[in-house]
């Protein structure tokens, strides 16, 4: 019997905000690299990530959500997942089945329809649904979008149906060699994930009192013997945010430096001393030095 030869490729990820990208990415790669939130648009930046088999390599990108950007910010972060889609073996849309399908999707297909790359639709959160039979009318009208090489039902969270959305993408990659060593798992630096890991703190502690008008800036990141030195600057649009993310007597940033911190110690395998500072700039999703000091430059070339 002939062994199935061996793939690796890249496997863009895409969809409408809160659609469950980053979830799903984390599952696949057995780490988190992305982080999560139940407020859309968590995802800024394309993340690369490797998910491993021993059949295949996936590299992913996860991108940000796909939707009508309204400043300059947003600009940028659908730039940066258009670029992604021309980089992809395979495309991946990952939808919410609990939102019905409307004009955003509509606008993600009419993206879609541009790409050479088959698509494969992944509906996703389908633990939300008590009654799968009303996942097949939503199949029949995904359909009439456009074509697809495969629809996959699954739930990202639970891991329901994950593994074989897996081989189906994987069995539409190339014949190849690896494209990465198998210990590798993103080409970001270190620092990212720390910006990342800050701002994921502040939004599960702020909630819907600071939902998108934080950015965050990694200021300095020293070695100092088997202590990692860190300071941040976020950025806020006004000055009553300014007094919400510090609370009274300091106790919400706190609190975000204190949780924050222990992911960063857990990430790093080191000791770290953070320092967060809170700045107030108006309209700074519009200012393009600090965009590109979070790495929103308007997607990157990776030839």
């Amino acid at each position: 019997m002939t062994e199935a030869p061996f793939r690796a490729g890249f496997v863009t990820v895409v969809g409408r905000p809160n659609a469950g990208k980053s979830t799903l990415v984390n599952r696949l790669v057995g780490q988190k690299v992305a982080i999560v939130s139940d407020k859309p648009q968590t995802t800024r930046n394309r993340i690369l990530a490797v998910c491993n088999r021993p059949d295949a390599q996936l590299v992913l990108f996860d991108t940000p959500g796909l939707h009508k950007p309204t400043h300059g910010m947003n600009r940028r972060m659908v730039e940066i997942a258009t670029k992604s889609l021309a980089q992809g073996d395979v495309v991946l849309w990952l939808a919410d089945v609990t939102e019905g399908l409307g004009a955003g999707d509509r606008y993600v297909a009419d993206l879609l329809k541009k790409v050479a790359a088959p698509v494969l639709l992944g509906l996703n959160k389908v633990d939300r649904v008590p009654d799968k039979k009303r996942l097949l009318p939503l199949i029949d009208r995904y359909r009439t979008l456009m074509e697809f090489a495969e629809i996959v039902p699954l739930s990202a969270q639970k891991g329901d149906n994950v593994d074989r959305l897996v081989e189906l993408l994987a069995g539409r990659l190339p014949e190849a060699e690896k494209i990465y060593p198998d210990d590798f798992l993103t080409d970001l630096p270190e620092r990212f994930f720390v910006g990342e890991m800050v701002r994921e703190r502040i939004l599960h502690k702020t909630r819907e009192e600071i939902p998108y008008s934080t950015g965050v800036v990694v200021e300095s990141f020293k070695e100092e013997g088997e202590l990692v030195r860190i300071e941040v600057t976020i950025f806020v649009e006004r000055e009553n945010q300014k007094g919400i993310l510090i609370g009274k007597g300091g106790a919400m940033l706190k609190a975000v430096g204190s949780e924050a911190r222990a992911d960063i110690e857990a990430f790093l395998g080191t000791k770290v001393f953070l320092g967060l500072f809170v700045k107030v700039r108006e309209n700074w999703r519009e200012n393009p030095t600090i965009l590109q000091e979070m790495g929103l430059s308007g997607g990157r070339d990776d030839d």
